[in-house]
């Protein structure tokens, strides 16, 4: 199974870590999966930046964005070319190590 290295982020995993995940898995859920409870307003749809994360390693075993995800990423905070919705990112055989960036744009977080 693949590992997931995550880099510490201060709110979602101060001390970073590394997960394992099934082939298939997409990052978004590996990630609430073991408790790191990175923001996906749009429940995983494809439909926001919240779940934005930028992939310092293994990019290219997680397939090629699609145009939606493509549309939706320039509107993402702290934009890189190795970044990804980590609701599309689906893992095959490699390892990652994923940046949870410091800001997601949050409307709904950011009224409260």
């Amino acid at each position: 199974m693949p590992v997931i290295k995550i880099l510490p982020h201060a709110e979602y995993c101060p001390q970073g870590t590394e997960i394992t995940a099934s082939p298939g898995t997409s990052i978004c859920e590996a990630l609430l999966e073991n408790h790191i409870d990175i923001e996906h307003a749009c429940d995983m749809s494809c439909a926001c930046t919240t779940c934005h994360v930028v992939i310092r390693s293994g990019y290219r075993s997680l397939g090629e964005p699609d145009e939606t995800e493509e549309d939706l990423l320039d509107r993402a905070w702290g934009l890189e070319p190795q970044s990804r919705l980590s609701c599309q990112a689906i893992l095959a055989q490699e390892d990652v190590t994923v940046e949870i960036p410091k800001y997601s744009i949050n409307h709904a977080k950011e009224n409260h």
